[in-house]
């Protein structure tokens, strides 16, 4: 089962977390996301575990949990239907981009020519 964990503390770290789930049963990976340019976490993952029952109880003991001073939230991650899957090749507004090119809410255009 794949679950979700939201609100983590961003100094946590996958074998922190690991640590936490392996006290219910077996993990198969661990994986906190971060943030592509810095690194950071961006405060939430997700936890593999292929026993079903021991997913389940680690879900039902840790959602609400207070982690280094935050509540965390865990639950069964479900993967969402592929209509609403983000498509960053459509529908943007805006548009332009470039150099002098606009397309941004301050009007563009112009700036930085001579």
């Amino acid at each position: 089962m794949n679950i979700f964990v939201g609100s983590l503390p961003f100094s946590i770290d996958e074998a922190d977390l690991r640590e936490s789930f392996e006290a219910y049963g077996t993990v198969d990976s661990v994986k906190i996301i971060t943030d592509k340019f810095t690194g950071r976490s961006k405060g939430f993952g997700f936890v593999e575990m292929s026993n079903d029952e021991e997913a389940q109880k680690a879900i039902d003991e840790l959602n609400g949990a207070t982690v280094e001073g935050r509540t965390i939230v865990v639950n069964k991650s479900e993967p969402k239907p592929e209509g609403e899957r983000k498509s960053f090749n459509n529908n943007r507004s805006g548009g332009g981009g470039g150099y002098g090119g606009g397309g941004n809410s301050r009007g563009g255009g112009d700036r930085g020519r001579y």
